[in-house]
């Protein structure tokens, strides 16, 4: 039998197995040494077990893959050819590791014996993305010396940490040409598939793995700590597991602290803004026990008021890893959050710091003074509930604007929303979204950064896939006005970290044939959005605004709330 032949019998177990383990995308990059992966993928998708998807930018389509994992809760596969197009995928690898989304990385390879020879498109690709992955399968040339149920279980059992400890899988996969003259018949009748036939026709696992069901045990002296002082600071976390947190802190009468990417319901918005008040702050700090649901926050003021807090301190998270970047002595909890809530039923009680709440009161009038009722950055952030559909999912990108919406905002409980802060890069945003778009199905609603669309502008091809109203904002601030938070020289700043680029998205929104509007207005953005949401398909709607506004509104609500008088 030919080398191409068996080259396709090798791939074809690779993609059963991942189809067997829950894989149904397939994202796909053009090549010529991923020939055999391609061309099973596309038998699955014809055979209607997965669907491909395709990008000719590998660093697009890692992100892609990561927006479809996001959203459907299920691996993703990506498929790529060998030399730098695999290197391409490392940041989409980064993120995934870093925010706990299962992504399964093909990468074609050349042959051990091209290797270090000068050979084309040949690099180093074995453990190239270090300890990234949670398993790194350096799979060898296709061989009958290894029998099929080998590879299965090699992959299986990756598969399975997988599932016990969301991440990364990177299998690198080397491939000798000839690599094109198969044919089905060839392929299905292989005698080296022989052995495993009945586990082909059947659909199911090499292995079964008996589910673990791990009880919460309650903390042994929780009847003396749920009548303590208590704060909650509830960060990101899968929605699932936001329920009942709100109602959970308000029984106990403890300072709920919720981040925008929860999904909770806060009972004390704009905490990134009133927390800035050195009184309540200080206050807070005097709590007997803060407990911890989730993980990342975005606030800097939340950041700050967690690396001060010395009392007890417990988290609580499904995923063993560290999650606490200021080192508390601390009782850890791996679980999930709503089942960790059952296990420590709630004590009803009086709220202990009247403060926070009349501040927080106090913000909400008083952010809607500051900010106005001109189309702004500022403004877009805290009214960001006119723009959303009841049925749809919001996206915000890594930019001052995310901080915006964390400090400004109040969305209805349980609103669908991602985010890419596992590493907080502005690569590979909008193909992000277009990826939660694929897997979700539904509306989305996206808010980046200028400086972020520009670093992905390759990802709007990826736009013309989408067949549900999609509505891209891009706030155009002229540059990274995130650094208008730092302090250095104004001149020094504004050419080496803002870096104004002077343009504009109308024509790369006629580039990528995609609708684009410029509302200078409410009524302008209240019409437009009448006409997008109309549409099966993307638009781009380009907020332009002055360089310095959603900043500096932004550091006057912060130092005016830091002397304001509690209970004012």
């Amino acid at each position: 039998m030919s080398v191409s032949v068996f080259n396709r019998c090798w791939s074809k177990v690779i993609l059963e197995t991942l189809v067997r383990q829950g894989v149904t995308h397939f994202c796909i990059a053009p090549g010529s040494r991923s020939t055999p992966l391609t061309l099973e993928a596309v038998r699955l998708q014809n055979a209607n077990r997965a669907l491909c998807h395709t990008h000719f930018d590998e660093r697009g389509l890692g992100f892609f893959a990561l927006g479809i994992a996001k959203s459907t809760k299920k691996p993703v596969a990506v498929i790529v050819t060998s030399g730098t197009a695999a290197a391409n995928l490392y940041p989409a690898i980064i993120e995934a590791r870093q925010s706990h989304v299962n992504l399964i990385v093909l990468t074609a390879d050349r042959p051990p014996e091209l290797l270090e020879c000068g050979a084309n498109q040949a690099i180093l690709q074995e453990n190239m993305f270090a300890d990234y992955p949670l398993a790194n399968l350096n799979l060898p040339r296709p061989s009958q010396d290894y029998a099929a149920s080998w590879l299965i279980s090699k992959i299986e059992h990756a598969c399975h940490k997988q599932a016990e400890e969301a991440g990364v899988i990177h299998i690198n996969v080397p491939f000798a040409e000839p690599l094109y003259d198969a044919n089905a018949e060839e392929i299905d009748v292989h005698p080296w598939l022989a052995p495993v036939q009945r586990w082909l026709s059947q659909n199911k696992s090499w292995t079964t793995y008996p589910a673990q069901h791990q009880e919460v045990l309650i903390h042994e002296h929780w009847d003396q700590w749920r009548t303590k002082r208590g704060i909650i600071v509830a960060g990101r976390m899968p929605a699932e597991q936001a329920m009942g947190i709100a109602s959970w802190a308000n029984t106990m009468g403890w300072v709920l602290l919720t981040d925008i990417q929860s999904g909770v319901e806060a009972s004390l918005p704009y905490a990134d803004i009133w927390l800035a008040n050195q009184t309540v702050k200080q206050k807070m700090l005097q709590a007997d026990i803060v407990i911890q649901l989730g993980n990342r926050f975005i606030s800097k003021r939340i950041n700050q008021f967690l690396a001060e807090f010395k009392n007890e301190y417990w988290i609580v998270d499904e995923n063993p890893q560290a999650v606490d970047p200021y080192h508390h002595s601390h009782t850890r909890f791996v679980a999930k959050i709503h089942h960790w809530l059952r296990a420590h039923p709630p004590l009803r009680q009086k709220p202990w710091l009247l403060e926070a709440l009349a501040l927080s009161k106090f913000c909400a009038t008083f952010i809607e003074q500051q900010v106005g009722g001109n189309l702004n950055e500022a403004s877009l952030a805290h009214h960001i509930e006119r723009l959303l559909p009841n049925n749809g999912t919001l996206f915000l990108g890594n930019s001052l604007f995310v901080r915006l919406v964390d400090a400004l905002t109040k969305l209805p409980e349980g609103y669908p929303i991602h985010t890419n802060r596992g590493a907080s890069g502005i690569d590979g945003l909008l193909a992000t979204v277009a990826g939660i778009g694929i897997g979700s199905n539904q509306p989305v609603v996206a808010l980046v950064g200028d400086t972020s669309a520009l670093y992905d502008l390759n990802s709007l091809a990826l736009f013309k896939k989408l067949t549900q109203p999609t509505i891209l904002f891009i706030i155009n601030n002229n540059g990274g006005a995130i650094f208008d938070m730092l302090p250095v020289d104004a001149e020094v700043k504004d050419k080496f970290y803002r870096m104004p680029h002077h343009t504009e998205f109308s024509q790369v929104a006629s580039m990528f044939d995609l609708k684009y509007a410029r509302p200078y207005t409410w009524a302008d953005l209240s019409s437009v959005l009448k006409q997008a949401y109309s549409r099966r398909e993307a638009t781009i709607i380009e907020i332009k605004v002055a360089p310095n506004d959603g900043s500096t509104i932004y550091k006057r609500l912060i130092d005016q709330i830091s002397y304001a008088v509690v209970g004012e």
